[in-house]
């Protein structure tokens, strides 16, 4: 009893605020300036041992002071537990990668910087790996346009509704869907 009271996650590491998911997992929120520290305890901490980095994630909450989540989902295979880890972040701050702990959150932190454009320092390749290399904007943003050639939108000046041509930071491509053989 006495050493379960001593490895509670709460106890060997700073977070900001815990709760339980629906299934009963363990969700805690931490500061971005903790993170390396507390990767590593829950990695090679006797009574935890998360060392299955399962995946992760961005969330774009828009109207938020904090406006990005970075959730890190962590397997214990030794205590059969699972661990969510949220961080979250503004359009400025940048987070560091926790390659050198889990090698595997190389191809997510990637994801992540070309869907949202969080950046993770030290990352070694931060290079698109979802879109094209001269793709403009970050596509999984909430204010990422998703119209067409024309919008259509309420004029000041003339007091109704018009349509004007959509202004994107890169051109449209048009796709040939035809068997070119």
């Amino acid at each position: 009893m006495e050493l379960k009271k001593l490895t509670r996650i709460e106890n060997i590491i700073p977070i900001i605020s815990s709760s339980l998911s629906i299934s009963n997992e363990k969700i805690i929120v931490i500061s971005h300036l903790n993170l390396l520290f507390v990767f590593n305890i829950l990695k090679y901490h006797f009574g935890h041992q998360y060392k299955l980095l399962s995946c992760i994630s961005g969330v774009d909450y828009i109207s938020c002071k904090y406006r990005f989540g970075i959730i890190y989902d962590l397997l214990s295979l030794k205590y059969n537990s699972r661990l969510r880890i949220k961080v979250f972040v503004n359009e400025v701050t940048s987070i560091e990668t926790i390659t050198n702990i889990y090698i595997n959150s190389d191809w997510w932190e990637r994801e992540v910087w070309d869907m949202y454009g969080i950046y993770f320092n030290n990352h070694k390749d931060l290079r698109r790996i979802l879109t094209d290399y001269g793709f403009e904007g970050y596509p999984l943003r909430k204010d990422f346009p998703l119209s067409g050639y024309i919008e259509l939108k309420y004029d000041q000046t003339k007091k109704r509704i018009v349509l004007e041509p959509l202004e994107l930071s890169q051109e449209f491509r048009n796709y040939s869907f035809e068997m070119p053989w």
